[in-house]
């Protein structure tokens, strides 16, 4: 086995492609043939990367990407383009930072972004506090369930608001499209293992959670970064900040006043009133963001149209896809959080509007596929160029408009495809039954929506109908409305990930810097190491 100062070198071997009902011994014989040496010599084998190629669905493959060590004095293997050296990688950031703080540093808002920069600064000893509005994931269930029960919202206890942010309510992806050189997202998946997630999220290609056991992850961490020193303070929202000669000095909530010279932002997507509060405070600008629909399909419809008759095979799971069209009139429709086996959540923040979203519990075992099917919208078309907030009137007026369509309640507006396109109000259900608690109602869609939003869904419907046999079928049902696909703000930042004022760190996706759970915790974690790269903790107490 090759040796450096460092360590053992692992051999890693790409493009192992295996049948379906491969056995782990299939995994041993592969690497030794590509290696060229005796099963034997293999002291260790471990997945690094594992996909389903459906391609050709009479021949549905595994691919596998395996790290290999072998036993001493085994032979060096020959390098090409699916066999490489590479050493196994830690993730460490040392404190390098001169200028002393005097006071702890405060994150606000305890999702995925805010959750990864306080815990990389609790291991390295600054003691975060974490501000959070809404409650801990017990008691926020509590209020989701009595709201899609009833309809009893609670504004800052729901699927917007609350330990884990949006996403733990979600098919609790993993996989982001950001390039990650630094292996910080080894990192995160790494904690969430170690926080109870499966240990397959670390090698699949498309890794998830489901909000089942994403909740219990999320407690674990927390508890976590409390053994680390860090404080949480649940129900507690940030009012206003203080800034002094350009640097932020002491923030108002509405239970206290603190003094800090870090301040981080990661407020999430849905904050509308702490934007509010910082327009006149620091620089921000309107961004693109996306609206539309939730679809749900047949699961059984998805799985055989992407597997053939390989459908249901235990190894393979439910389904999932994803679609993007190019329109006639120069937007992009997509689907967007596609939950295979899932529901259409309730997911309003304010009352008087209704805001769809959808979640996926592990197993992903429930009778309907359903994602957001969603239309670019761009400053232009909400006056963002002129105002940062315009995007936020503009999402609150289409979630009212839907609010009113569903009768008033926080029903959902529904409406099956066949009549979409013809602009009629449905009279029944086909095969397709909604999964939209506390309700729905039949509605014209078109009514909550901008007419150019509409036009594109019904191109992009039928143009994904021609990719996934079935997609545009008359029965397809469609709830609205989507809004809350991402900010339609960005916090400006510089280079060293500071607003316009000095010491407050804008982080994750409601600062327009994130568009997931994986990407926002990198993002978390970047903006802590750039708060140890330049300031030093030391323990006051």
């Amino acid at each position: 086995m090759l040796h450096t100062k460092e360590g053992v070198l692992m051999i890693r071997i790409q493009e192992i492609k295996l049948p379906i009902d491969h056995t782990e011994n299939d995994l041993l014989i592969k690497a030794s043939e590509a290696l060229k040496i005796k099963e034997e010599e293999i002291k260790k084998l471990s997945i690094y990367r594992k996909s389903i190629d459906a391609r050709k669905k009479d021949n549905i493959l595994f691919i596998y990407t395996l790290d290999v060590e072998t036993v001493k004095g085994t032979k060096n293997p020959k390098i090409n383009k699916n066999i490489s050296i590479v050493e196994p990688f830690i993730y460490d950031v040392e404190v390098t930072g001169e200028k002393p703080l005097n006071n702890r540093p405060v994150i606000v808002g305890c999702g995925p972004a805010g959750l990864f920069c306080a815990l990389l600064l609790a291991e390295k000893g600054y003691k975060p506090i974490i501000l959070e509005r809404g409650k801990k994931v017990k008691e926020r269930v509590e209020d989701i369930e009595k709201f899609w029960k009833d309809g009893a919202l609670t504004p800052n206890s729901n699927i917007q608001f609350g330990e884990g942010g949006a996403g733990t309510f979600s098919d609790g992806k993993l996989n982001t499209l950001i390039k990650d050189k630094s292996k910080r997202g080894r990192k995160v998946l790494e904690e969430f293992v170690e926080a109870g997630a499966p240990s397959e999220i670390t090698y699949v290609n498309k890794p998830h959670v489901g909000t089942d056991l994403l909740r219990n992850v999320i407690v674990n961490i927390r508890n976590k970064i409390t053994s680390l020193g860090g404080t949480f303070r649940f129900e507690e929202c940030v009012t206003d900040i203080h800034v002094k000669d350009g640097s932020i000095y002491s923030i108002a909530t509405d239970k206290d006043t603190l003094e800090t010279d870090v301040l981080v932002l990661a407020i999430g997507h849905s904050s509308r009133d702490t934007y509010e509060m910082l327009s006149d405070k620091l620089e921000l600008t309107a961004k693109p963001f996306a609206i539309g629909v939730r679809v749900e399909h047949p699961q059984k419809m998805i799985d055989k149209a992407q597997y053939g008759k390989m459908a249901g095979h235990p190894r393979l799971g439910p389904a999932d896809y994803k679609l993007v069209h190019r329109t006639k009139n120069g937007r992009s429709v997509y689907s967007f959080c596609m939950c295979p086996g899932g529901v259409v959540t309730a997911s309003s923040s304010e009352f008087g509007g209704v805001v769809t979203n959808g979640m996926s519990y592990h197993e992903r075992d429930l009778e309907n596929a359903n994602s957001a099917i969603v239309v670019t919208i761009n400053p232009e078309d909400f006056g963002g160029e002129e105002n940062p907030l315009a995007g936020i009137e503009f999402q609150r007026n289409w979630e009212r408009k839907a609010f009113e369509a569903g009768g008033g309640n926080y029903s959902a507006p529904v409406q099956l495809f066949k009549d979409f396109k013809e602009k009629k109000i449905s009279q029944s259900f086909g095969e397709v039954n909604p999964t939209y608690k506390p309700g729905t109602a039949f509605a014209n869609l078109w009514e909550c929506l901008p007419d150019y939003v509409c036009e594109s869904l019904v191109e992009g419907m039928i143009a994904f109908g021609r990719r996934i046999a079935g997609f545009d079928r008359p029965d397809a049902l469609l709830t609205g409305v989507e809004t809350r696909t991402s900010s339609p703000i960005r916090i400006v930042r510089d280079e060293e990930m500071q607003s316009s004022v000095k010491g407050i760190y804008p982080c994750g996706e409601g600062s327009g810097y994130a568009g997931g759970i994986m990407s926002a915790s990198i993002d978390g974690l970047k903006v802590a190491e750039e708060i140890i790269r330049k300031l030093n903790w030391r323990d006051h107490s």
